[in-house]
């Protein structure tokens, strides 16, 4: 009698589980790593708003021609606080805060702010810490990113 088998050997069977393995094993911390990569991405992309906020309104500031002057308006009727003579967005709520359209002084469109200096605020995305913000100065509009610790 010639029966005929049908179906899968068990080394075959174990032979897939173990190539399944090892491809699980390696894909695997590609997508841990997903929400440290995407802290940095958020803390850069602050990072570029603050800077870009700085420009703007520097640019306005001495396109006026008042050096003296304490605040900005913008196009949109926004008042920004600045800086006399540098026309550098202070570090306070209605400077650098409202630079950026923020709603409140402690949150921006999903970031947390610490705006209590305002020579020295920071900027976090959720979850971030103190290792990972960018600081703004209001005093020099310099903007510092810092992502070890996201």
């Amino acid at each position: 009698m010639n029966a005929k088998q049908q179906g899968f050997t068990l080394v075959e069977l174990v032979v897939v589980i173990v190539i399944l393995g090892v491809l699980a094993a390696t894909a695997l911390p590609r997508f841990i790593n997903v929400t440290n990569d995407a802290r940095i991405a958020a803390v850069n992309g602050i990072a570029g708003g603050l800077r870009s906020s700085v420009g703007t309104i520097q640019a306005r500031y001495f396109a006026t021609g008042t050096l003296t002057a304490t605040t900005v308006t913008t196009a949109d009727a926004t008042s920004v606080a600045v800086n006399a003579g540098t026309g550098i967005p202070t570090g306070v709520v209605g400077g650098i805060a409202a630079a950026m359209g923020c709603e409140s002084a402690t949150a921006c469109n999903g970031v947390t702010l610490d705006l209590t200096t305002a020579t020295a605020t920071t900027w976090r995305p959720s979850g971030g810490s103190a290792t990972c913000q960018a600081a703004y100065n209001g005093t020099t509009g310099v903007v510092t990113v810092t992502t070890s610790g996201c």
